[in-house]
């Protein structure tokens, strides 16, 4: 076999092979488009093939099974909207300005991926292929959570009332009622959910010097 023969089918298999990831890319970019707009439960393959110009049985060539296409979907979302990382906040020592800091960073995440995590948020439920999707996003939500409660002084009952607070923070569904449904800017409701979880570390403090104001008061008035 010449050089020049070899070199030709060397030339088709490398074409053939950028051919392949440009069809499964499309394939890909069109199941996020739909995932963010019509939603996962209402996405069909048809649909898919349809928005990325293929047929039904090029996609599953490409993946055999939803599993594989809502990790593929998954890792090109996320390449394309990065999630604020846990680690970037370890190097602030003062639990309060960490707090703030990672609220107002995942906040403005959530912002600019509201649609995408409503949609996917609705039809987690109704979409078995998302369990291992669902149970990542939970897992980073969870990484989020114990980044700010890292070094946190509370402890006891102060501690418990602080991680229900944090954790109802870094909510999605908290970030949206708040942004939404009360309009709140992304400042405000980072002050919001800092002082929550300043006032449940201190609320054991707070409720004994209200009944110890109430007992003078009714002592006072007899």
């Amino acid at each position: 076999m010449s050089d020049e023969t070899t070199e030709t089918r060397r030339y088709r298999k490398r074409r053939r092979a950028e051919s392949e990831r440009r069809t499964r890319e499309r394939i890909t970019e069109a199941a996020v488009k739909l995932h963010g707009t019509v939603g996962p439960a209402r996405t069909t393959v048809s649909g898919i093939a349809r928005e990325a110009g293929v047929q039904r049985a090029t996609i599953y060539r490409h993946f055999p099974t939803e599993e594989a296409l809502f990790e593929a979907c998954s890792s090109h979302y996320f390449a394309s909207h990065p999630r604020p990382e846990p680690d970037r906040w370890a190097a602030i020592a003062d639990p309060g300005e960490r707090l703030s800091r990672a609220l107002l960073d995942l906040y403005r995440w959530y912002r600019s991926t509201e649609q995408m995590l409503e949609r996917t948020s609705r039809d987690a439920s109704l979409v078995e292929p998302m369990a291992d999707a669902v149970n990542a996003f939970r897992a980073y939500v969870d990484a989020v959570a114990e980044a700010i409660l890292r070094g946190r002084p509370e402890r006891g009952a102060a501690r418990r009332r602080v991680t229900a607070a944090v954790r109802h923070a870094v909510s999605f569904a908290t970030w949206q009622s708040l942004a939404r449904e009360q309009g709140l800017d992304d400042p405000e409701a980072v002050a919001l959910m800092a002082a929550l979880v300043e006032a449940a570390g201190g609320a054991r403090r707070a409720v004994n010097r209200r009944a110890g104001l109430a007992r003078s008061t009714s002592t006072a008035a007899r």
